[in-house]
């Protein structure tokens, strides 16, 4: 008796709703897997360069074999796991496209459905992540195969499940956000040119350039700041965990406050919600 209404409580039927969601979507993503594969392919370009930029930078330099506490493979093995940071948290399309819903109407399908839409994109975006990183895979695996001896597991395997929580960590930091950025479609008109400077700050101080302990060098302040802000857990931080870099009470008390990052960027993204739907209107078919 108690298990029969369990199943048709609303709690659960709003649960399966989005999990249908999220299977609908995941069978929509794979049928372009083919492009997904191919612009994989792509990005491994950008990769090379970079691997052999910072490469001819450490050949360059003659006072030691270190920059910032980084050998030269710790580097290169950075680099490469940024793009697996980037893998979970990058969300193109998602700041725009709630924007453009705002500005042309097309919101109004959320409130005229029982869909909520953070959910509903939450649930969208886990599926498109699932097709993204099953169908780039392969080649992942390729260019790490590639660049296996000057790739580096500090932390060992064991750090594994730490690991993925922090990828885990750093997708939903970076949906939130993105969702922040598209919400001020409820007050501004035009939003392309704040998402472009964001997004380009996000990438410099996500640490997806260059990892942030170069920055200690030179401005120690400005690391200082960025050491609190939510940005380094989409791309900084997981690598730093993977490389062995952050681990005992510092990584306890970052998981703690990339926690409280999120829970900070999840109720901020319903609070700007709620009150853009008070000043909504949208007209039409």
């Amino acid at each position: 008796m108690s298990s029969a209404v369990a199943a048709t409580s609303p709690s659960w039927q709003a649960l399966r709703k989005y999990v249908n969601i999220c299977r609908a979507s995941l069978v929509e993503r794979l049928a372009y897997r083919g492009d997904f594969l191919l612009g994989t392919f792509l990005r491994f370009l950008p990769v090379l360069t970079t691997i052999l930029l910072w490469s001819a930078v450490y050949e360059g330099k003659r006072d030691g074999k270190t920059i910032a506490g980084f050998t030269k493979e710790e580097m290169i093995s950075y680099l490469l796991l940024i793009h697996i940071s980037r893998m979970f948290s990058s969300m193109p399309g998602l700041a725009s496209g709630i924007a453009r819903d705002i500005r042309d109407g097309s919101l109004k399908k959320y409130l005229v459905q029982p869909l909520d839409m953070l959910c509903y994109l939450l649930a969208f975006r886990i599926a498109h992540k699932t097709a993204y990183i099953a169908t780039s895979a392969l080649p992942y695996a390729l260019l790490f195969f590639l660049a296996r001896e000057n790739f580096v597991t500090c932390a060992g395997w064991a750090m594994l499940p730490v690991y993925l929580l922090t990828l885990i960590l750093g997708f939903l930091i970076g949906f939130f956000f993105e969702a922040m950025i598209g919400l001020m479609g409820f007050w501004l008109l035009e939003v392309t040119s704040a998402i472009w400077i964001l997004t380009t700050l996000n990438y410099f101080l996500s640490g997806q350039m260059f990892p942030l302990d170069l920055l200690a060098l030179d401005y120690p302040t400005i690391h200082m700041i960025l050491q609190w802000l939510p940005f380094k857990y989409v791309a900084y931080f997981p690598a730093m965990v993977f490389l062995g870099k952050i681990s005992g009470p510092e990584l306890v008390r970052e998981l703690l406050l990339a926690t409280a990052w999120l829970g900070v960027l999840s109720v901020g993204s319903r609070w700007l919600y709620a009150a853009g739907l008070r000043r909504y209107s949208a007209y039409g078919g």
